[in-house]
């Protein structure tokens, strides 16, 4: 009985819930306001504040932390048009109002940096956060599904052990500041582009994009950590994986645990191909 009731509370509305869409719109102003406030407290508020300004970082970190920005732009406007779905809201709506959070936030914290001293609103950094918008209404509007999805893997460097201030200094840290370590991939499904063919509806073929050999955003006026200075390269990765949404199950629940984890790249055979090292083979890549 009650396994049923929490498969039936996850169970999307046929029609419009106004209490439940209402709890969505003050959980996400209550979640959103707390996160700028507590971004403020532990990122901003030891530095001084200026004058609105831009700055022009479009060259730092090899771009990774542009890919980021599309990342995670998608991903909470993603979670927000389905929490939406969840409340039985119009397809229109949800592309209106619920794709859009992931922009809508994050330029809230450009608006911050570009108020700090220290840093400074970037506008390639807004111009990534409507990209991974963009990514996500675009497939809506064109097939009325997701075939083409951001995700995410992690793996320690050695990096983060040079500079534990910028780069990470517990794993936690790690995974969000270490851009050596991180890579992103845009996972597509192929049964989505071949329908009716024999291949399994939940595999994917994913390409990744990583970089290696940063300390430092730029390195202009930065003396180097480490003798003789480690080479900035980019990565580029091919691989299989899995469309966790593809996987059939009548559970509810379940189709929610995996929307979640489909932010994630699943390990899996990879080749990897860099100016500096050529080819390289991974039999589990993460």
């Amino acid at each position: 009985m009650g396994q049923n009731s929490l498969d039936n509370f996850f169970k999307p509305s046929d029609t419009l819930n106004k209490k439940r869409q209402n709890s969505i719109f003050i959980t996400e102003a209550v979640l959103a306001s707390g996160a700028l406030i507590g971004l403020n407290q532990l990122w901003y508020a030891d530095y001084p504040k200026s004058d609105f300004h831009f700055i022009n970082d479009n060259s730092d970190w090899l771009q990774m932390d542009k890919v980021g920005h599309l990342y995670a732009s998608y991903h909470i406007g993603r979670f927000s048009a389905e929490a939406l779905n969840w409340s039985g809201t119009s397809k229109k709506n949800q592309l209106i109002y619920g794709a859009s959070l992931g922009f809508v936030f994050l330029t809230a914290v450009e608006v911050m940096d570009g108020f700090s001293e220290e840093w400074g609103a970037s506008m390639g950094d807004v111009v990534a956060n409507a990209a991974g918008t963009a990514l996500y209404v675009s497939q809506e509007l064109i097939w009325k599904e997701q075939r083409i999805i951001p995700k995410f893997s992690y793996h320690k460097t050695q990096y983060s052990n040079y500079r534990p201030d910028v780069l990470g200094s517990t794993f936690p840290e790690q995974i969000l500041k270490d851009y050596n370590g991180q890579t992103y991939w845009l996972s597509t499904n192929i049964y989505s582009f071949s329908k009716g063919s024999k291949i399994p509806k939940w595999l994917n073929v994913a390409l990744g994009y990583g970089a290696e050999g940063m300390v430092s955003g730029n390195d202009e006026n930065f003396t180097p950590i480490l003798t003789p200075k480690p080479e900035k390269f980019r990565q580029f990765y091919l691989s299989l994986d899995v469309d966790l949404t593809k996987i059939k199950t009548k559970s509810h629940f379940l189709k929610t645990v995996f929307s979640v984890l489909n932010t994630v790249k699943i390990p899996a055979p990879t080749i990897e191909y860099s100016p500096q090292s050529g080819f390289k083979f991974y039999a589990f890549y993460f």
